[in-house]
């Protein structure tokens, strides 16, 4: 067992226990933090109090005696200040809003681990899930992403990793830090908020595409490009977010993207996977079981690229495969009569 390389014990509640959020309990009880598990469910709550792990999620990983899983949201509220926020991006704003209505202090410290936009207004667009936590929660609340290329699976096994995290101020970035921060874990400090959750959020609609290509057969050259190109939009859509184009060179950008594109351990390459060889979107989700997050990011991708005025490509005929039921064939067919430009 690795011990964390901070002698600050901390309470700890993670909101979210599926296997991602699982994965990151276990990591931070393996740094001698005392964590507390929130599940929605209270029958998922019984099933993991009766075998100590999360065998609906994330099987074979024994929980040990300083992670403990709840279902009573409110006295997490009352006895935690800090908390990680790992649910799918289009149940966030109702979590922050639930912290709020059970009064959560203004000195908390929000983390999430989320990868995905909030749908927003028709006014705004879709917009980041930081945006979120200030209109709820106002500009004070310390708050973090951690990101980067990282399976639920691998960390639970204390495999070696590296993530990144960002905040919207120094001292809590470091804080948030050295939480995770281990002899198997190592964290890069990012101070580019907006560029680590767009990063995050857009790989998945990308490990789609991969996916989808590789459903079809096309082989190591079509992949490789779709990751290259994908790489483009990531950052096009950052910048004009007013990301630093640098942070897409990272662990937030090219790090998740390869991971996610080109193993299937990812849930969104599966998912492509399955379009390309033919299946129905229900037929796939049903069979992966768990959040596909690019699913619903590749709709408010589509909103954001025309409230930026972005040109992405390859999201459109993600979107039009999900979506607007364009076969997979046809929507690279789409996308390979493009015009000549440069690269």
């Amino acid at each position: 067992m690795t011990s964390s390389l901070t002698n600050n014990q901390e309470n700890i509640a993670v909101l979210g226990a599926g296997s991602w959020g699982t994965a990151l309990s276990l990591a931070l009880a393996r740094n001698s933090h005392n964590v507390t598990l929130w599940a929605h469910s209270a029958s998922h709550v019984d099933d993991i109090k009766r075998s100590q792990s999360n065998e609906r999620y994330l099987p074979g990983f024994d929980f040990p005696n300083n992670l403990t899983v709840t279902h009573e949201l409110d006295e997490l509220v009352k006895s935690n200040s800090t908390f990680l926020i790992v649910t799918p991006s289009h149940a966030f704003r109702e979590t922050i809003i639930k912290l709020k209505s059970l009064g959560i202090d203004n000195n908390a410290t929000i983390i999430w681990a989320t990868k995905g936009f909030d749908k927003g207004s028709d006014s705004s667009g879709p917009i980041l899930l930081s945006d979120v936590i200030t209109q709820e929660l106002g500009e004070s609340v310390n708050q973090a992403i951690v990101s980067g290329p990282s399976f639920s699976k691998e960390v639970a096994a204390n495999l070696p990793t590296a993530m990144t995290c960002a905040a919207n101020n120094t001292e809590t970035a470091n804080f948030v830090a050295q939480l995770f921060h281990a002899e198997r874990m190592r964290i890069y400090i990012n101070e580019d908020l907006i560029g680590v959750q767009v990063g995050g959020a857009i790989k998945n609609v990308m490990a789609i595409a991969a996916g989808i290509s590789d459903g079809l057969g096309f082989g190591a050259n079509s992949r490789s490009a779709i990751i290259t190109r994908g790489l483009s939009e990531i950052a096009r859509l950052g910048v004009a977010f007013g990301a630093s184009i640098t942070t897409f060179q990272g662990l937030a950008g090219m790090g998740d993207l390869i991971l996610t594109c080109t193993d299937d351990q990812s849930r969104n390459r599966r998912f492509g996977l399955g379009l390309g060889s033919g299946k129905e979107v229900d037929q796939i989700l049903n069979d992966i079981g768990q959040e596909v997050e690019g699913y619903t990011t590749s709709r408010e991708l589509m909103r954001l690229a025309e409230f930026k005025n972005v040109e992405m490509p390859i999201s459109e005929q993600v979107y039009n495969v999900i979506y607007n039921n364009i076969a997979p064939s046809e929507a690279v067919n789409l996308l390979l009569s493009r015009g000549l430009i440069n690269e």
